[in-house]
């Protein structure tokens, strides 16, 4: 297991967000949190990167817990994330916003970069041509010298996974990857996702609302209802689930 959380819960106050919510994500899979919104997706997102705390739980990656550590020693442990709302630096180019992503990987001064002197030159040569191998991956490298905010919405949201792996994540959390994206180019990015996959060794656990995609993609998927799992396995199980159909409908009385 490359991932593992168990009996999280989180309390804001009176309400709570998450209620012992436990699962296991394997070596290479793809593992889908869906549920209504308000279900507590995002908030387990924001657990596992640290920027939450769990009220109670553990939770471990590669064997090592990592509720307690700080979100950046998270993400130099090898988990990288992207956001619902896309987050990007706006004044920056593709490229730029890529490099970014390596930044804690480049090992020059401050005075060495100031004067473009000593090993800046060498690094930057080497992690420039290492953005462009992951552009190349996501089919966007003709772009990398656009400014980053004037791509489509669907190109932005490639950028934004480049630079998550930059990063060079064992495991990528995609907060709602299709959001805002037609059907042609939701089915694009699903095959990048699986050449991410194989290319790079990695394991992927996304929040998605598109059920054509998540049935496209993933492996397996977790129901969470009020911050509860109602649901855990296929897919194609789960819409035939009474407490998920609940959850997405409402109770109802199918006599009736």
């Amino acid at each position: 297991m490359i991932l593992e959380l168990k009996q999280i819960s989180k309390n804001f106050g009176g309400v709570q967000a998450i209620n012992e919510t436990s699962f296991k994500l394997k070596e290479g899979e793809i593992f889908a949190l869906i549920g209504p919104n308000g279900a507590g997706k995002t908030t387990l997102f924001n657990i596992i990167t640290g920027n939450y705390k769990p009220t109670s739980g553990e939770v471990y990656f590669q064997g090592q817990r990592i509720d307690k550590l700080k979100p950046h020693k998270i993400v130099h442990l090898g988990i990288a994330r992207t956001f619902q709302n896309i987050r990007l630096f706006s004044s920056m180019s593709v490229l730029e916003n890529v490099l970014i992503g390596f930044n804690h990987k480049m090992k020059y001064s401050i005075l060495e970069a100031f004067l473009h002197l000593g090993r800046f030159k060498k690094v930057e040569k080497e992690f420039k041509n290492k953005a462009y191998k992951i552009l190349e991956e996501l089919g966007i490298e003709k772009l990398a010298e656009e400014k980053a905010t004037n791509l489509s919405y669907g190109q932005q949201r490639k950028v934004e996974i480049a630079r998550a792996m930059a990063t060079g994540p064992r495991l990528l959390l995609l907060d709602e990857p299709v959001a805002g994206m037609n059907s042609s180019e939701s089915d694009d990015l699903a095959e990048v996702i699986f050449k991410l996959r194989n290319d790079y060794k990695i394991s992927i656990l996304l929040i998605e609302h598109d059920m054509k995609f998540v049935n496209k993609l993933c492996d397996k998927v977790l129901v969470l209802d009020y911050g509860k799992t109602i649901f855990e396995g296929k897919l194609n199980d789960a819409v035939n689930h009474k407490e998920v159909i609940a959850a997405y409908l409402g109770d109802f009385d199918a006599s009736s």
